[in-house]
């Protein structure tokens, strides 16, 4: 449950003058009207414990648009009778900040304490996040800031480590409801439950999208908002779906998730919900193609080449016809065998080799293009594998080592038993025999 914006108006007719929109003066005064994050509100959780004895803590408020961040924080100063000052973290820069802590300062000389809210603050820059510090200790003023961006990331350690945060979820159905229900009483309109369940599925989780909407199609309608109304009110609303931001990653993982373990359905529904989230194509499409090698790799090779080609597809027909081909390669990565094998090597190889010297090319492995190089020694002793092919496995040169003279021959892929691979990890099985009877160890 999250945030519902709730405040019963008994005359609908006299607040139609109210001209501030609907999600304003739908918002609750106390945090009795604030309902739901029972997770954090309810009388045995974090933030309901802290507001019944009316105390207050720095703290961030992380959660998606539309869950009540805001209105939470505000409520929560309140209760704890604080005076409360608000800065925008888009609009606010050092110089504003400084003006805040003063105004704090002063109500601290008059025994009043102070919080200071900062909405977005993800977006402040280090220095801008450091200017807090020294007031937050001191206790000049109670940090509450409000980001829908992961804190671990977007904030910086000092004041992170000073601040506890609390995570909102998104409003689910039954919320949503009583949103709805209390929105239409203060617009004087009705809607069926069909609509009802339409309206919900725009907001997306969305408390403020779904009043805006709602209010625009109870513009639009006579009595009751209909579904033609509501379509129109609506426009071509987009699902919740941050560009680079938590939303992005977490769907981006289940992808990856979904076609590596072999689940095309649930790999197309992230993919489209990506789509239906306004994700660029190009960009999952080039995901794609690093789940082609770190997930299916040799297993079956096809699946790189289809990603590829599925790729240029879509940068051929553009949205929405080179979608299909997209999830075409989505559905055929999630049907195929997995192998990881080349991705474990690749990274088995890159830490060896980091951590070793940086050892010369032995001398029977350098190419020889000129007359000093030959008589430097160059390619001297090289053995050709096709001059040496073996009746078992072909073109081999049993016992050749190409590694550097320092080091020991060293596995770094070890291919699964899944598709194509499986033939590779047989024929390499036969190599490693033939170079034991020729006497490599």
């Amino acid at each position: 449950m999250a945030d519902l914006f709730a405040d019963q108006v008994s005359d609908p007719a006299a607040s139609s003058m109210d001209h501030r929109p609907l999600a304003d003066r739908l918002r609750p005064q106390t945090l009795s009207e604030y309902v739901g994050q029972r997770h954090l509100l309810a009388d045995d959780k974090p933030l309901g414990g802290l507001a019944a004895r009316r105390q207050i803590h720095s703290m961030l408020l992380w959660g998606p648009p539309g869950t009540g961040k805001t209105t939470l924080a505000k409520l929560l100063a309140a209760e704890a009778g604080c005076e409360w000052i608000s800065l925008s973290a888009v609009l606010s820069g050092v110089k504003e900040i400084r003006a805040a802590v003063a105004l704090a300062e002063q109500h601290l000389a008059q025994n009043r304490r102070t919080v200071l809210f900062v909405d977005e603050v993800h977006r402040f820059n280090k220095s801008q996040q450091d200017a807090f510090l020294p007031h937050v200790e001191a206790g000049t003023v109670t940090f509450i800031g409000a980001t829908t961006e992961n804190p671990s990331f977007e904030v910086n350690a000092a004041l992170l480590s000073r601040a506890r945060v609390y995570v909102l979820k998104s409003l689910d159905e039954d919320a949503l409801m009583q949103v709805i229900s209390r929105g239409l009483h203060l617009l004087d309109k009705s809607m069926s439950q069909p609509v009802c369940q339409q309206l919900i599925a725009l907001a997306d989780g969305d408390a403020r999208r779904l009043l805006n909407i709602l209010e625009i199609a109870a513009q639009l309608a006579e009595q009751e908002i209909l579904p033609n109304t509501l379509a129109a009110a609506s426009g071509e609303q987009l699902r919740r779906f941050d560009k680079g931001g938590d939303i992005f990653y977490e769907q981006i993982s289940a992808l990856h998730k979904s076609v590596r373990g072999s689940a095309p359905d649930a790999a197309l529904y992230w993919f489209c919900r990506m789509l239906d989230g306004g994700a660029d194509p190009r960009y999952v499409g080039r995901r794609l193609l690093r789940m082609a090698s770190e997930d299916i790799g040799n297993a079956d090779p096809r699946a790189l080449q289809l990603t590829e080609s599925a790729l240029a597809t879509f940068e051929r027909l553009g949205s929405p016809e080179g979608e299909l081909a997209l999830a075409q390669a989505v559905l055929y990565m999630a049907s195929v065998p997995k192998s990881d094998a080349a991705y474990a090597a690749f990274k088995e190889a890159m830490a060896f080799v980091r951590q070793t010297p940086s050892y010369d090319v032995p001398m029977h492995l350098r190419n020889a293009p000129t007359n000093l190089m030959q008589q430097m020694g160059y390619g001297q002793g090289y053995r050709h594998a096709h001059n040496e092919a073996l009746a078992d496995v072909g073109a081999y040169a049993a016992g050749e080592n190409y590694f550097p003279d320092e080091l020991q021959p060293t596995t770094f892929y070890h291919p699964a038993a899944a598709g194509l691979e499986s033939k590779i990890r047989d024929r390499l099985a036969a190599l490693a025999a033939a170079d034991k009877d020729a006497g490599q160890t």
